[in-house]
Order: C-alpha cells, then structure tokens, then sequence
C-alpha cells in the first residue's frame, strides 16, 4: 500500500465507500474553487470552525491536522502558515512535508471518519454552508478534479467524460448523504485532539 494513497485506505478500510460512480453532467452541482458560486461546499473554503476552543480556518485545516497527535509538529505546521486566503493550500503541503515521519500510525483507518468529523462541524458551525447544501437538494454533489494534471480523480473526486462525472467522489458523497440525513455518524479514536492543550496556550 503506497503511503499517501488515499485510495487504498478506502479501499481497505472503507469498501462500503469505494466505487467508480457516473453523474450526468446536467445534474450535477459542480465544486471546483472557492470562488464559484457552490465553493462554500468545498473543503479550501474559509470557514472558521472552533473545535476544543482551538480555531481553524477551514474543513481542510481541521482534516489535515488531525493526521497528528505529536503537538511540536502541530504547532510547527500552524506557527509557519501566513493568514491569507491561500492559508488551507499552504497547510496541506507543510503537512506532507511532515507526514512520513509524524503521521498517526492508524491514520488509514480513521481517514474518513475524520472528513465525516470536518464536515459535521463545518455544518454545526456555518450557516452559509448549510443554505448552500440546502439548496443543492435534487441534485448530484461532485468535487469536480477534471483541470488537475492527473489522468484520473483521486478517491475524493471526479473527472468530466462524454458528458458525464466519473470516478468515486468520495467528498461528494459525503456532502449528499449529511445534506439528506442532516448527521454524518463517525467514530474518531480518544487521542484525536490530545494536542489542543498544547495549542491553546497562545
């Protein structure tokens, strides 16, 4: 299994979420960039969320930081990221630079979990996001990948082909089954946030 496939962690760990799926273009609700008129949806979108009391910019920042438990290395990644609007893109590529020494050991069997986790707290917490998953009702969610270089979509999105989003749209998923349940049921492991002490003594 490659360290950083996403993929086969869901694979392994996930099989009820693995799948290539197929969404007519027509009726699909496209998340691409924040910027777009459905980028609330996305995970870069700048929506503070406090968790623990400890703040985050984003879902993503939330996400990615659980991938640690060693609070030095946490308070290194946050110490070295400037606030600006590209502070989510910078947080996850400070974070590969320290997953393969520091990265929780069970982080493959909590991945999903943890969006499911990212995600119920940016609904908890923002309003905006909640119109706008609200609104999407009737149709498709996808994390649209199709610009990105690679031949085809990560685990967490799709790509556009003859008139079609293919590929397992794994966030997309996840937003559609919180926006019609209104919950996301997860279950993180008891040092998941063992590090916010450390944090919050800024």
């Amino acid at each position: 299994m490659s360290f950083y496939s996403i993929a086969d962690f869901i694979k392994e760990y996930y099989p009820t979420y693995w799948g290539i799926q197929r969404y007519p273009i027509a009726e699909c609700v496209r998340v691409h960039k924040v910027e777009e008129e459905w980028g609330i949806l996305c995970n870069f979108a700048s929506t503070p969320l406090v968790v623990n009391g400890m703040t985050f910019g984003s879902s993503e920042e939330l996400f990615q930081l659980m991938k640690f438990t060693d609070t030095a290395i946490i308070d290194r990644i946050r110490q070295g990221i400037t606030n600006n609007g590209k502070r989510c893109y910078q947080i996850k590529k400070t974070v590969k630079s320290y997953e393969k020494e520091y990265r929780r050991p069970d982080w493959g069997l909590m991945i999903v979990d943890a969006m499911k986790f990212a995600l119920t707290e940016k609904y908890k917490q923002c309003e905006t996001f909640r119109e706008k998953l609200e609104a999407s009702k009737g149709k498709y969610i996808v994390e649209d990948q199709s610009t990105m270089p690679k031949k085809e979509a990560d685990a967490w999105g799709v790509k556009m082909c003859d008139g079609y989003y293919i590929g397992p749209n794994l966030l997309g998923r996840l937003l559609m089954e919180l926006r019609d349940e209104g919950k996301l049921d997860y279950a993180l492991p008891e040092n998941t946030f063992i590090y916010h002490d450390s944090l919050n003594r800024k």
